[in-house]
């Protein structure tokens, strides 16, 4: 996590359009940050549109079947991150090693026809969503199931991954409850080593309860799975992702 100036965003800042990084298997969360390396032409053509413009890039997950298109606009899922680059180093071959911090979920419309060699797309911004009563929890009202969820998440969490709450302090706040419980899901969602489809699940639900409940049983269904790495974490701060 960093600060919260590096995830600061306010809708009047966006134009409604995104250059859209599409990637296999990178799911990428609001509140989070992710090293991405940069080395196709046109995704290289596609930060530096956006470095002279706003800084923004979405990424978006390639749908199944991607493999033979590749080269191409294969599929997408339909919901994504709006992400804005922080920091950028330019190498000798090219390339880019770039810092993305992930401001907010996005439903994409529709894409826009090919004008550039990178993918654009018109997309709608999606706000967190709490209930004032949560009908799930047996008459709870919003703030009580909040407290709730909260307290479940951070126990789970305390008792599977102990190890990296020492490791790294700056967990200790979000734990705490300093901050949301949509922000407590987002970084845990993106930090456990679940499927890619709970992470695509994870991030399409605005609903912050239900996304809470979700969460917790992405976890649940990793940890009794007994196959190799079902249940980790991802390594945090995140290895670089490539395009």
């Amino acid at each position: 996590m960093a600060s919260g100036d590096a995830f600061a965003f306010s809708p009047t800042e966006f134009s409604g359009t995104v250059r859209l990084f599409p990637l296999p298997n990178l799911v990428l969360f609001p509140h989070v940050m992710q090293p991405l390396h940069i080395f196709e032409p046109r995704y290289r053509e596609l930060l530096e549109a956006a470095l002279i413009d706003d800084r923004m890039i979405a990424t978006a997950t390639l749908a199944p079947g991607w493999e033979p298109t590749y080269e191409g606009r294969p599929a997408v899922q339909p919901f994504g991150c709006l992400g804005r680059v922080l920091v950028h180093h330019r190498l000798e071959n090219g390339s880019y090693n770039v810092l993305l911090s992930g401001l907010k979920r996005i439903r994409i419309v529709r894409e826009l026809p090919p004008l550039r060699s990178f993918r654009e797309a018109e997309v709608q911004l999606l706000d967190d969503v709490y209930f004032d009563a949560d009908p799930v929890a047996g008459g709870d009202t919003g703030s009580d199931a909040t407290r709730r969820l909260h307290d479940e998440l951070r126990n789970v969490f305390l008792q599977r991954m102990p190890h990296l709450v020492k490791a790294h302090e700056q967990l200790e706040p979000l734990l705490a409850g300093e901050h949301s419980l949509g922000v407590l899901t987002d970084i845990i969602g993106y930090m456990l080593d679940v499927s890619l489809d709970c992470k695509l699940t994870l991030l399409a639900e605005q609903e912050v309860h239900a996304r809470a409940r979700k969460l917790l049983q992405c976890l649940s269904a990793a940890l009794d799975d007994a196959s190799p790495g079902s249940a980790g974490t991802i390594a945090f701060p995140p290895r670089f992702s490539v395009n």
